[in-house]
């Protein structure tokens, strides 16, 4: 009888950390407004079927263009659905963490980017606009197998300490630790449409769960 209850206390437990946990992710965009966000929204960005939308099959994207939360965030879970279609030129786009705005360009981001995009961004971490290399690369041929291309796909992001992994429907896609010390571990959370294209970046479903 004693382990019996034992067991059902644990369980218990069990479910109630478990719903804790669940219930730490908010949501960081409303699907109606760009309250909390900043960006072109007057000619690049705008709100389509509870989504953010960055640019066009009718027009080339002149540059790389963000919107970004007004807030920084350090250590978090960062979820969200993305949708990357196009018809021309390079179609691309990616989700931005720990960055910040550039003074020149302004609408240009500096920082981590989790990327976007053919032959093989798909899953990588970028340094944009600051090493302007891949710190970590993702496997394609793993990628392709889960990857539903011009359709709905998940990343899930987590930014912990100087350690950065992403998932892509649930497939580890990069696990990464920064070696360098001078480079920030905190900053905005920005949504890519890059420039170069006619091209369409869908971003929904966004939430957040901060952690310690």
């Amino acid at each position: 009888m004693k382990r019996i209850f034992l067991t059902t206390v644990v369980s218990l437990l069990v479910l109630a950390v478990n719903a804790a946990d669940s219930g730490k992710a908010v949501p960081i965009f409303d699907g109606k407004t760009f309250k909390g966000w900043d960006g072109d929204t007057n000619k690049t960005w705008r709100i389509e079927d509870g989504a953010f939308v960055g640019g066009s099959f009718k027009a080339t994207v002149p540059e790389n263009e963000f919107i970004a939360t007004t807030r920084s965030f350090t250590n978090f879970v960062l979820r969200l659905k993305f949708k990357l279609t196009g018809t021309e030129g390079f179609i691309n786009g990616g989700v931005q963490i720990r960055s910040e705005r550039t003074k020149n360009p302004p609408n240009e981001m500096s920082g981590y980017q989790v990327d976007m995009g053919d032959p093989e961004w798909w899953g990588c971490i970028y340094d944009e606009s600051r090493r302007n290399k891949v710190m970590a690369k993702s496997d394609i041929k793993e990628v392709n197998k889960v990857l539903k291309r011009g359709d709905w796909n998940e990343y899930v992001i987590r930014a912990e300490g100087k350690r950065i992994r992403a998932w892509i429907n649930g497939l580890p896609t990069v696990d990464y630790t920064e070696a360098d010390d001078a480079i920030p571990q905190f900053g905005r959370i920005g949504l890519q449409v890059h420039g170069g294209g006619k091209t369409e970046a869908w971003y929904k479903d966004i939430t957040i769960e901060e952690l310690p």
